[in-house]
């Protein structure tokens, strides 16, 4: 009787450490899979081949934008997001070679320094990231994150990276290189 509770108790001890070492590994991998904020929800609710949903802004410089004449690479910050701001030279750089007309910035919060570093070199758009037209139509919740939209106005590429998105034909095309 003796054998048969020591073998039931160290049974009930490697069950505990088995499911400690799964949660661990549970854990470790939601870390590694989450972006730098720790957003825990899908990164891009719109792929490559989705459509943008409706939606009409103004910019810091009133002009109007809506999803019917957004062609290029749009990008979504927030004042308080330490990635974004880590993000901001190269996504300025990249815009610069763009042009402020292929190139939409989705500014959430108050920081007046990067929304006039954008300005130059983006069409700025600020508004409540979680709310703003723009942000429920890419259904966008986090940030920062980057979309290449198309001249069909369909996603062509998502990132969180400068160099996540397939810019390089972008360039040339806007440039007139890429043409036949």
């Amino acid at each position: 009787m003796i054998y048969l509770a020591a073998a039931v108790v160290l049974l009930g001890v490697l069950c505990l450490l088995n499911l400690l070492l799964t949660l661990g590994i549970l854990r470790r991998m939601r870390e590694q899979a989450a972006p730098a904020g720790g957003h825990p929800g899908p990164l891009f609710a719109l792929g490559p081949g989705s459509s943008l949903g409706e939606f009409t802004a103004v910019t810091t410089d009133d002009e109007p934008v809506s999803h019917v004449t957004l062609t290029g690479v749009v990008g979504f910050f927030s004042a308080d997001c330490e990635a974004c701001h880590d993000l901001l030279p190269r996504f300025v750089e990249h815009a610069r070679k763009l042009g402020r007309e292929n190139v939409l910035a989705v500014f959430g919060g108050d920081d007046e320094a990067s929304i006039q570093t954008l300005t130059p070199v983006a069409r700025v758009v600020v508004a409540d990231l979680g709310g703003g037209a723009v942000a429920r139509a890419f259904q966008n919740t986090w940030t920062p994150t980057l979309y290449l939209i198309g001249d069909d106005h369909k996603v062509i590429a998502t990132g969180s990276r400068m160099e996540e998105l397939p810019l390089s034909n972008r360039y040339d095309r806007v440039a007139g290189k890429g043409q036949r």
